[in-house]
C-alpha cells in the first residue's frame, strides 16, 4: 500500500471548488491532481490530459467493461470516471493525490481506499452559489437548472466528509485546504513505519 495521502474534494457547482483546487495545486507541488476521464466535450482552455482525459462514449464503455474505474457516474448529462491506472501512476511518483469527484464517487473511493480523507467545499450562501453559476457563459438555462437541482442534493451530504471548508474568501479557503493536507501528513498512523524502526533501533542499542 502506498504511503501517499489521497484527499477527495467535492463541492456543488458554484462553490468555487475548481478555483480552490487550482490554487492548492499551484501552492504545493507534492500534491498531484488525479485527472478524470469524461465523455463531455472540452470547454475553452481545457487541455486533454491536464484537466480531463476527454474520451468517446465507446471508449468509456470499454473502460467500464474492463473494470478500469475506481468509480464512475453520470453527472450533468455526461459521464465521469476515476481510473485505477491514474491513481497508481501518481502514487508511484511519490505524490499525495487530490481527487475531484461528486458525492457518489467519493463514497466509492472511500470504500476502495479506506485511508482516503475527504473535504467538502461549501458556498457561503445559496444566493452566492446561484450568482456564480449565472455568470458562466458556457451554461444555458437547462444546464443551469440541472446544476442547481443537483447542488441541493450535494449540500445535504456535506456532513459525510471529514472536513467542510466554506469558500467565502478564496485565499482563506485555499489556506484551509493546505492546512488540512499538512495536518493529515502529521497523523501518527502515517509515521507508524518510522516509529517501529526507531523503537527497534532503540531496543537493539539498549540490549
Amino acid at each position: 500500500m502506498s504511503s501517499g495521502l489521497m484527499m477527495i474534494v467535492t463541492g456543488p457547482s458554484g462553490a468555487g471548488k475548481t478555483t480552490v483546487i487550482d490554487r492548492v495545486l499551484a501552492a504545493d507541488n507534492s500534491i498531484a491532481f488525479s485527472v478524470s476521464h469524461t465523455t463531455r466535450p472540452p470547454r475553452d482552455g481545457e487541455v486533454h490530459g491536464r484537466d480531463y482525459y476527454f474520451v468517446t462514449d465507446q471508449d468509456f464503455d470499454r473502460m467500464i467493461k474492463g473494470a478500469e474505474f475506481v468509480e464512475w457516474a453520470n453527472v450533468h448529462l455526461h459521464r465521469y470516471g476515476t481510473s485505477r491506472a491514474e491513481i497508481d501512476r501518481l502514487f508511484s511518483l511519490g505524490k499525495d493525490i487530490l481527487v475531484d469527484v461528486d458525492y457518489k464517487g467519493a463514497r466509492a473511493i472511500r470504500l476502495a481506499f479506506q485511508q482516503a480523507r475527504s473535504i467538502f467545499i461549501l458556498p457561503p450562501s445559496l444566493e452566492e452559489m446561484r450568482r456564480r453559476l449565472s455568470q458562466r457563459a458556457s451554461e444555458d438555462q437547462e444546464a443551469l437548472r440541472v446544476r442547481l437541482q443537483r447542488a441541493r442534493l450535494e449540500l445535504a451530504v456535506a456532513g459525510e466528509y471529514d472536513y467542510n471548508v466554506v469558500n467565502r474568501d478564496l485565499d482563506a479557503a485555499v489556506a484551509d485546504v493546505l492546512a488540512i493536507f499538512r495536518a493529515e501528513r502529521l497523523r501518527a498512523v502515517r509515521a507508524a513505519g518510522l516509529v517501529r524502526r526507531l523503537v527497534a533501533e532503540a531496543i537493539e542499542e539498549a540490549g
